[in-house]
């Protein structure tokens, strides 16, 4: 009799303490659940031990990298029903240690165990990186952006589009290309640093060096962009190369602790900070305030958390360090701002563009979905499988306003207090031409 469908609904139900608000497919065929609801297909018994031996988000994960998991239907809806199960119980989720106190939910694991088969733990996918704690040493870094960035170029291509940009657009409208929306996102920096020719300018995680060249081009300054990852570099110095301007961009493979070069005329960080790390951050700002000549400009642009009321409890999100960001953290604005005025610096604009984000991610995910097969042969399965889940997972959490990104514009001021700026500097001065 094929039944797996509706006794595993059922048992999680009983584990969870609420309705399943997606329906289930089992491996046997049957199904259960409400009519219409996006459907978790369990295409095996291996996907009910991942549950087992890690509940909550790194079960799911594993069981979805390694394809013991499937959605159908639309995959934004089921991941937005499933994070009131995963993601957003909070205070009001028992712990695993309090639910076993039930006789009930105790039942309904051993009804688990039985119909997951054999107990062993199944070892997680090849694609799962851990290491103990978060040590953000040059080392560790450089291992931790490799992980991220060194998936293949040819990959990153299908992702980003032809302006390889890894970080959010700046949409003039929804319905905008991407292309035009990241363009308007770098034009966007360079207005806020203030850049004119002949000024140097240091891009901190320069990625593929579409913000070094499109300062050089468009705004006349000489760039140095750094990165830790050699595959960025290499493709970056090519397309530099192309266009003509390795009289003006140069580009490193080089930790921002190891820059000698400045005083810079202007700093930009666009997506790079959640990589530096809670401990670290003092120095990171440290280092880029020794760096700027007085006056001088800084924008950091960089995802955020929403803040906690106790944040001795927060937690990196198991997922993202074990897939995507291995030792990456966020933190509230909040935080970001009150570190850098602590390095010196005088912050004069913050500026949320949460909604932006939302509309990049999809964009990225509805480029990788469009050219599945050679994503999957370039990157492998499980790894395309998991910016298919970070991507369209990321997304719902911006639009839900769970996480948030900023562009932090923030001026080294001389002691003479003559920070340079407009009075109106929220204008930024619009290109020529426009």
């Amino acid at each position: 009799m094929a039944d797996a469908a509706v006794r595993l609904k059922s048992l999680l139900e009983q584990l969870l303490g609420v309705p399943l608000p997606v329906r289930i497919r089992a491996w046997d065929g049957s199904q259960a659940g409400p009519p219409g609801a996006p459907t978790l297909v369990v295409r095996n018994r291996r996907a009910v031990r991942r549950l087992l031996f890690k509940p909550g988000e790194l079960g799911l994960a594993r069981a979805w990298v390694a394809g013991d998991l499937e959605i159908e239907g639309d995959l934004y809806a089921a991941l937005d029903l499933l994070a009131g199960l995963v993601w957003e119980r909070g205070e009001d989720a028992r712990s695993l240690a309090q639910a076993l106190r039930d006789p009930e939910v105790r039942a309904a694991v051993r009804g688990l165990v039985r119909l997951g088969g054999v107990p062993l733990p199944p070892a997680p996918p090849p694609e799962e990186v851990r290491r103990p704690g978060h040590l953000h040493t040059k080392r560790t870094d450089k291992r931790a952006i490799s992980h991220h960035y060194d998936v293949g170029n040819d990959f990153y291509e299908i992702v980003l589009g032809p302006s390889m940009v890894y970080s959010c657009a700046y949409w003039p409208a929804p319905d905008s290309t991407l292309e035009t929306a990241q363009r308007d996102k770098l034009d966007l920096v360079c207005r806020k640093l203030g850049l004119k020719p002949g000024m140097r300018l240091l891009d901190v995680g320069c990625g593929w060096g579409s913000m070094a060249m499109h300062a050089a081009r468009e705004y006349g300054v000489s760039v140095v962009g750094i990165t830790l990852s050699q595959e960025q570099a290499a493709y970056a110095r090519k397309r530099v190369a192309d266009e003509g301007l390795t009289d003006r961009v140069e580009i490193r493979v080089q930790d921002y602790r190891e820059v000698g070069d400045g005083p810079y005329d202007a700093i930009s960080s666009i997506g790079m900070a959640e990589h530096v790390g809670a401990e670290r951050y003092l120095e990171y700002a440290d280092v880029l305030h020794r760096l700027l000549k007085p006056g001088g400009r800084l924008l950091n642009h960089q995802i955020a958390r929403r803040p906690q009321r106790d944040e001795s409890s927060y937690e990196v999100d198991d997922f993202i360090d074990a897939y995507v960001f291995p030792d990456g953290e966020l933190q509230p604005v909040g935080v970001t701002v009150a570190q850098l005025e602590r390095a010196g610096f005088e912050v004069r604009d913050v500026e949320s563009i949460r909604e932006h984000y939302a509309l990049t991610l999809r964009r990225w995910v509805a480029n990788l979905e469009a050219d599945w097969a050679r994503a999957v042969r370039l990157s492998g399965f499980g790894r395309a499988r998991v910016w298919r889940l970070y991507m369209a997972a990321s997304a719902l959490a911006f639009e839900r306003n769970r996480i948030g990104v900023n562009q932090v514009l923030a001026v080294r001021t001389p002691e003479s207090g003559d920070s340079g700026m407009a009075l109106r500097a929220r204008e930024w001065g619009e290109p020529e031409g426009r």
